[in-house]
């Protein structure tokens, strides 16, 4: 029988976050695959965890990948675990998940800390319902349409950045998203964490003014629904009823259909259009 992968979460800053459950799974599994093995072997000296540790990242995520599948094939029992955070959000992970289920190797997931969610929670903002980007691309074309797809996004958007571009990613938001308001979260679970919730014009002048430190979550409000409506009325309004007629008619639908859908867009009654047009 193949042995099982578990995506271990690990803390974000605090170690106090590190569960019991993902100590004891580091401690009695065959090998720790870590995104940086430098980084998490402070981690399992603080905690004693004695278990051989090999390297999965970005750069090495198929070839190791591969090795890691033929452990697993092999009866052994593999944990992955990130620099901080949970495995498979933003990270490597979800491709060695993928290939585990291809070859039928059971996977489980040991909850703990994930910045995202502690950020959201925090923020002030609606929690509910939310978008996770995690970075940008660093591709420019790429990244004005992940840009111009969150500018429709009704949901809570959730991002994160590194200190030395957030206030070039603050303003690429205002730009593109208009002034909304925004939590900047710095510093998560650690001493100093802090959360500066105002708007992004206003984030914008205060980071230029006090370098951030620290890796940054970005939590920003979404699309105003009311807004929304209001510039679809707005839109519409622009156009003569014959015009809008002629818009959805163009689709292929029926007359009827045409005028209840212009009536809706309007705000007015089906027969307010109807009348107008037979007037004409």
């Amino acid at each position: 029988m193949s042995g099982t992968l578990y995506l271990c979460a690990t803390p974000i800053g605090n170690l106090e976050d590190m569960t019991f459950r993902a100590v004891r799974i580091l401690r009695e599994v065959d090998l720790i695959a870590a995104e940086d093995t430098r980084n998490s072997i402070k981690l399992l000296n603080h905690f004693d965890i004695q278990t051989p540790m090999t390297s999965y990242h970005e750069h090495n995520k198929f070839t190791k990948g591969k090795k890691l599948i033929q452990d697993l094939l092999e009866g052994q029992d593999v944990a992955l675990i990130t620099d901080a955070g949970t495995p498979g959000i933003s990270d490597p992970g979800e491709e060695l998940v993928k290939m585990c289920y291809e070859e039928h190797i059971p996977v489980t997931s040991l909850p703990g800390a994930a910045a995202c969610i502690t950020a959201l929670t925090i923020s002030g903002l609606p929690t509910r319902r939310f978008a996770f980007e995690a970075f940008l691309p660093a591709d420019k074309k790429e990244r004005e349409l992940i840009l111009e797809e969150m500018k429709n996004e009704f949901r809570t958007i959730v991002l994160y950045e590194a200190p030395h571009r957030l206030v070039k990613t603050l303003k690429l938001l205002l730009e593109h998203l208009g002034d909304r308001k925004i939590s900047v979260c710095r510093e998560l679970t650690k001493r100093h964490e802090t959360i500066f919730s105002s708007t992004l014009e206003n984030a914008i002048t205060y980071y230029e003014n006090n370098v951030p430190k620290g890796e940054c979550v970005l939590v920003i409000d979404g699309r105003s629904r009311q807004e929304a409506v209001r510039e679809e009325k707005e839109k519409w309004e622009e156009m003569s009823v014959e015009e809008h007629m002629d818009y959805y008619i163009s689709t292929g639908i029926g007359k009827k259909d045409a005028m209840r859908r212009v009536a809706k867009d309007r705000g007015v009654q089906k027969r307010e259009i109807y009348n107008y047009l037979v007037k004409r």
